[in-house]
């Protein structure tokens, strides 16, 4: 079964509205290990308007299954990641305003950069995770970099999916082989919902874990977040 990781970052956009600490980000993150969830990530941003950094120290010790902190790799965020230490570090190509990660890294050109972050998280114990597309270039020189995962950016797919799945999943069902062929985990996210979650994971059953925040709370204001967990593990399964 694909590890479920959930987003709680929309969490923290309804808490910030009125300032307070209601919802409760750690009694969320709790909840939502205890209704089945194998993973929390959060991604905070520099401007503060959903996750902040202090929050990730607040999170971290109540969190018992795996933590997952995404985000742009500046002098801050690295130094975050190497205080916080969470269970994986996804690294986005993210400008500081982006509304939200929208493609994967040029690899090649930040190849450098990338594997000197790699292997600095690897001395601390972080496992590396590397925000990509479907390029199998790309995914080549992800590789090469000395990244434990790659995480799929699935926007394509989601919107592409209600017009052809079959189509629609295909190159990420040969960028995922690649992955695997050449040793590496891999980790989707991005726009995966009940419509399309399915498909996607019985194409790809040897990911390890998908990371899905937006879909998963809204649906939560419908079912319930415990009810929703439960219906995005059954896709899953």
């Amino acid at each position: 079964m694909i590890n479920l990781s959930v987003n709680i970052n929309k969490i923290a956009t309804l808490r910030n509205s009125r300032g307070g600490n209601i919802p409760d980000l750690k009694q969320v993150a709790m909840d939502c290990e205890l209704f089945g969830a194998q993973g929390i990530t959060i991604h905070p941003r520099p401007d503060g308007r959903h996750i902040r950094y202090d929050d990730v120290y607040e999170i971290k010790p109540v969190v018992r299954t795996e933590l997952n902190i995404e985000g742009y790799p500046d002098r801050n965020f690295v130094d975050l990641i190497t205080k916080a230490l969470p269970a994986q570090v996804t690294l986005v190509p993210d400008a500081p305003d982006a509304l939200t990660s929208n493609s994967g890294w040029d690899i090649k050109t930040n190849f450098n950069l990338l594997t000197e972050l790699i292997e600095l998280f690897r001395s601390y114990g972080v496992r590396s995770s590397l925000f990509v597309d479907t390029d199998l270039h790309s995914i080549e020189w992800a590789y090469k970099t000395g990244t434990d995962r790659i995480e799929l950016y699935t926007g394509p797919y989601a919107t592409n999916f209600e017009t052809g799945k079959e189509a629609a999943v295909k190159p990420f069902v040969e960028a995922a082989l690649y992955a695997k062929n050449a040793g590496m985990g891999v980790n989707a996210g991005h726009d995966l919902s009940l419509r399309n979650l399915a498909w996607f994971a019985s194409n790809i059953s040897w990911a390890v874990e998908v990371s899905i925040g937006h879909a998963l709370i809204s649906d939560a204001l419908y079912h319930g977040l415990e009810k929703t967990i439960e219906l995005y593990k059954a896709c899953l399964k």
